[in-house]
């Protein structure tokens, strides 16, 4: 820790917090107005898993060919059912948008704050661990866009208990879903980071997550039920499925960690 930061009074840190708050939250807002502004690239990529000509639904109708079958086109209809809503959803939307763009910008300031407190080798463990977080947050969030989502939003929007029933899905609905979905999958990718930070620890051991393995196996269904905002099994399990290859991969990333001592 350096001389500098020991020095500093509790009225001067929390000085430097606030200051760095007004920056993430500018920052952010900055995002959020440029997506805001523009609004036809912003929906043109928010709206896409609700097109049939979607890229994930092109790959899908492919595999379907090879196997001598096809999927063909879809169409659900989204609703506005407000005066307002338009506008409202437009404002979260961007303000969304403009936390993920913000993200990088936010870890960084974040680590500048609290680096002082850190002595070198905790450091290097520092800056990785929060690299790696980010990476892994975005992965989750791209296959919940590009995997998990559209499938989810095909086979609810398309499914009929009746011929004579329209679906007709809600703007509001699509956009909450969408975002939740995408942000509870990209902190569940955290799992294989967590579990490494606490194998290094010493903390965690892989013959502790094969043996509790079962018990594993009804929190990820749990979870999964929270995730999702619907209750229907193939949703459940479109999200369980990645979940339980995540805390596999995580008995491997653990028992492949060696414990460390930090240098104090």
């Amino acid at each position: 820790m350096s001389d500098n930061n020991a020095d500093q009074t509790f009225w001067e840190h929390l000085d430097d917090f606030r200051s760095t708050l007004i920056r993430i939250i500018v920052v952010t807002v900055v995002c959020g107005i440029v997506a805001f502004i523009f609004k036809e690239a912003l929906f043109a990529v928010v709206l896409a898993p609700s097109n049939s000509g979607f890229i994930t639904y092109h790959l899908l109708d492919g595999l379907s060919k090879l196997t001598g079958g096809t999927v063909g086109e879809f169409t659900v209809e989204l609703i506005n059912t407000s005066l307002a809503q338009q506008f409202i959803i437009h404002m979260k939307t961007a303000l969304y948008a403009g936390l993920l763009c913000a993200l990088p910008y936010t870890l960084y300031e974040i680590l500048r704050f609290i680096s002082p407190a850190f002595y070198t080798a905790e450091k290097r463990y520092i800056y990785s661990l929060v690299s790696v977080g980010y990476v892994m947050f975005l992965i989750g969030v791209l296959i919940c866009y590009f995997l998990i989502f559209p499938f989810t939003f095909r086979f609810l929007g398309t499914y009929q208990v009746s011929s004579e029933v329209t679906n007709m899905i809600s703007l509001d609905s699509y956009i909450s879903t969408l975002a939740s979905m995408c942000l509870m999958l990209g902190v569940v990718f955290e799992l294989p980071l967590l579990c490494w930070l606490l194998a290094k620890l010493n903390m965690l051991k892989a013959n502790f997550m094969q043996k509790y393995r079962k018990h594993a196996v009804v929190v990820v269904l749990v979870l999964a039920a929270v995730i999702t905002p619907t209750s229907d099994i193939f949703t459940l399990a479109l999200v369980s499925v990645p979940m339980w290859l995540l805390y596999e991969i995580s008995i491997r990333v653990v028992a492949r960690t060696k414990p460390i001592k930090l240098e104090i």
